[in-house]
């Protein structure tokens, strides 16, 4: 049988596999229903539900969502949860019912989540994305990729919804921690990273495949709100929003995922222009594509552009997606609409077909099992361990630092006081879609600092002071007790992504740990939680202000998920560091650059502003945007690619070797760099485009080059960056991409407002 032959490509046998294929086994291939309610675990001995085996007997089961997944929304736990062995026990297990008691043998494709790490139990937790965004280090993101890639295919997940290449345009969209940053041109570099990471040289047994979402502008949306309208024109839809996703399917990304938000009045799971004019005429995509969860039922009752379950199911179906996520309309509907002559069976056909074909690149159908051994020993190691703090510390953006508080002295900064409610509490520092952890896998900024300070653990005193989200002030009497016996004060505050895990409460008034009955949750942040104000929660301000009376030397470490805009902080406090989410190591990552063992690196991908009602204050806004408000002006409190450094560069010597090229010609800038402080440090060079005059109006200015380097004290170094039409092409008439002749601006430099320039012409051909 030809779909058995392995040496045949993996078209032919898709071909020949479908041929074979009644209807209800090719609906079967398009549904992927929840992968943890196929089996029930009995102290580590697998039982499949007879409901799973009824499905697979009939044909009804291509793929599951979230086998291995491990969170309160699925009930799994650390008790009745499956360790990296029994996970992938597990999903051979199913893949071995299905093998033998399906008529064809065809195998599961497993779906995971693993946007920070693979979210299963025992999976390495590393920093949230915009932590990632933040490193500005495309070479590590990429060797984290490839670790996730290993220890999500060790148990079987072959798929994974990541990486997310939304473009944030509001922060106060809770899922702006999961996105990289505003920037469309660092998204991008990152996004060819995130694929070439988890596929791999190309698709095979080692790989996942990567799954672009969300499709598109869903960081657009109106208001901030999670999966609202998105009102944007054709031309920045193009140029801004798809570019990640253009650079991706470049890149080969075998999966792609379209957005619940409409654009233009067309939700993006059933808008034809989208998933079939763009992504695969023109872009020329051959891959799947799937459905978020729930989002063909929002069709039919959220945006309403369907009377019922059935039309959305065959508008969604007709647009171009191939795989539903929960399968619960496909699944319904989709015999009937073929039987009723609503829907062609050649549409079903062609989906399926592109399912097949993935299973078959991946190579499930001829390695369909896994190695628990393997499991065991490559989930969560050492090695992956030790690159989760890496990418922390590097995600880690040194804001302040008056009279250059940091580093402090391991040897003379005396008691040190930490207080905060992300102080020791480690659900708040590892973001939304994380798994379950055991209490010692996770380091916090209170064990880090200890860590640090081990030999004298009468150096470091600890207080909550209060919650995220609560306003009780109960703690506020044995914070300031600590603050009083401390020579410095480390204020760790923020936010917090943790949904209930059931791990218990912290008393305010010693710090001790509790179980307590109908605790409050604190997540102000993450999926579904968006906000009116970019201000801290609860009386966390509070809290610092009383402490900050008592005059002692104040730090302050945000643990958060999304900027924070809190004026009076950025003036009173003399130093701070934002640390977002950064993983289960993020307390060494803090406490590594508190006492100057690392020197910080981090820049940021997202523009803070000085007050909310700014918003939005993103970079690349057009030239005409104005200029200030009646009560401030309209730039940010922390601009674009901002970050400080323990030491001090220069930049000089800008010089463009061809400074007039045509069209279609490159030329090489360069620009001396120099570290001319007293420590060794990593710089990241940025550089920016202006094109000074345009048929359409343009930003300002906009990333086209950056790189991370590594100075020692005095060193200087020559970099270069090349500028061809991939650099200098935007979307002008008829939305065609093109180069227009003219004067441009070429600014290199620490961030987008502090930069060196040249000029370079375009002449007319």
């Amino acid at each position: 049988m030809t779909y058995k032959d392995a040496g045949k490509t993996a078209a032919e046998r898709a071909e020949h596999l479908l041929s074979l294929m009644t209807l209800e086994e090719k609906i079967g291939q398009m549904v992927q229903p929840f992968g943890w309610q196929t089996y029930e675990n009995h102290n580590g001995n697998i039982a499949l539900t007879e409901d799973f085996k009824e499905k697979v007997k009939k044909g009804g089961v291509g793929s599951l969502y979230g086998t291995l997944r491990a969170d309160p929304w699925t009930g799994v736990t650390l008790e009745n949860g499956l360790s990296p062995k029994e996970g992938a026990e597990a999903v051979n297990s199913i893949q071995k019912y299905v093998l033998e008691n399906s008529r064809l043998g065809i195998p599961i494709l497993i779906g995971e989540e693993c946007s920070h790490g693979h979210m299963a139990i025992g999976g390495t937790v590393f920093p949230v994305p915009i932590s990632l965004g933040s490193t500005w280090n495309v070479d590590l993101y990429r060797d984290m990729c490839r670790a996730v890639a290993l220890e999500t295919r060790s148990q079987g997940g072959a798929a994974t919804y990541s990486p997310v290449l939304d473009v944030v345009r509001d922060p106060r969209w809770g899922r702006t921690e999961e996105c990289f940053g505003e920037d469309p041109y660092m998204i991008s570099e990152l996004a060819m990273a995130s694929v070439e990471g988890l596929q791999g040289e190309k698709l095979d047994s080692s790989s996942v495949a990567a799954t672009l979402k969300h499709f598109a502008g869903y960081g657009g949306s109106e208001g901030g709100r999670n999966a609202g309208p998105v009102h944007m024109g054709r031309r920045e839809l193009l140029e801004v929003d798809l570019m990640p996703f253009r650079k991706a399917v470049e890149a080969g990304a075998a999966s792609i995922m379209p957005a619940y938000n409409e654009i233009d009045g067309i939700p993006c799971t059933s808008n034809k222009e989208l998933l079939d004019d763009i992504l695969r005429k023109e872009w020329g995509f051959d891959g799947m594509v799937i459905t978020d969860c729930g989002a063909i039922n929002m069709l039919a009752y959220g945006h309403d552009t369907a009377e019922d379950g059935l039309e959305a199911a065959v508008q969604a179906i007709s647009a171009g997606i191939d795989m539903e996520m929960s399968g619960e309309m496909f699944g319904k509907y989709l015999a009937q609409a073929v039987e009723s002559g609503k829907l062609d069976m050649g549409i079903v056909d062609r989906a399926v077909l592109r399912v097949l074909k993935l299973k078959f690149q991946l190579g499930l159908f001829d390695n369909p099992y896994v190695d628990p051994a393997i499991a065991e020993a490559v989930i969560g190691s050492k090695e992956h361990v030790s690159l989760a703090r890496q990418l922390a510390a590097e995600g880690i953006v040194l804001l302040k630092n008056e009279n250059n508080l940091l580093p402090l002295s391991q040897a003379s900064s005396g008691t040190i006081a930490v207080i905060g409610p992300n102080a020791d509490t480690g659900y708040n520092q590892l973001g939304d879609y994380t798994s379950p952890q055991p209490s010692d896998s996770v380091v916090t900024v209170l064990k880090g600092i200890q860590h640090k300070l081990k030999a004298e653990p009468e150096r470091v005193l600890y207080a909550p002071g209060c919650r995220v989200k609560d306003d009780s002030r109960e703690g506020f009497e044995f914070a300031l007790s600590c603050a009083e016996k401390a020579d410095t004060v480390v204020m760790v505050l923020g936010g917090s992504s943790a949904r209930d895990f059931g791990e218990g409460s912290i008393d305010l008034r010693t710090g001790a740990s509790k179980v307590t009955e109908n605790e409050t949750s604190d997540m102000d942040c993450g999926e579904g939680i968006d906000r009116m104000t970019l201000q801290l929660s609860g009386v966390q301000l509070e809290l610092l202000q009383e402490i900050h009376k008592l005059g002692k030397p104040v730090i302050v470490v945000y643990i958060n998920g999304r900027p924070i805009a809190e004026p009076w902080i950025d003036e009173h406090v003399p130093a701070i560091l934002e640390a977002w989410y950064p993983g289960q190591e993020g307390g060494h990552a803090v406490a590594d650059i508190l006492f100057g063992d690392v020197n910080p690196s981090g820049r940021l991908t997202i523009s803070i502003p000085k007050h909310v009602g700014q918003l939005p204050v993103y970079y690349y806004g057009k030239r005409s945007r104005g200029k200030r408000y009646l009560e401030d002006n309209s730039e940010p409190r922390y601009p674009f690619g901002y970050g400080l450094s323990y030491t001090d560069f220069s930049y000089s010597d800008i010089q463009v070797s061809k400074n007039v090229i045509s069209r279609d010609e490159q030329t090489v800038v360069r620009v001396k760099v120099a570290n001319t402080g007293t420590r060794a440090g990593h710089e990241v060079v940025q550089m920016y485009i202006s094109d000074t005059a345009s048929q359409y109006t343009r930003p300002l200015k906009q990333l086209k080059g950056f790189c991370k380097i590594h100075l020692e004290a005095g060193e200087s170094r020559e970099v270069t960056f090349t500028v061809g039409p991939e650099e200098l092409s935007y979307i002008g008439e008829n939305h065609q991409r093109v180069v227009e002749p003219g004067r441009f601006q070429i600014l290199i430099g620490r961030h987008v407002n502090d930069t060196i320039s040249a000029e370079l012409n375009v002449r007319e051909d």
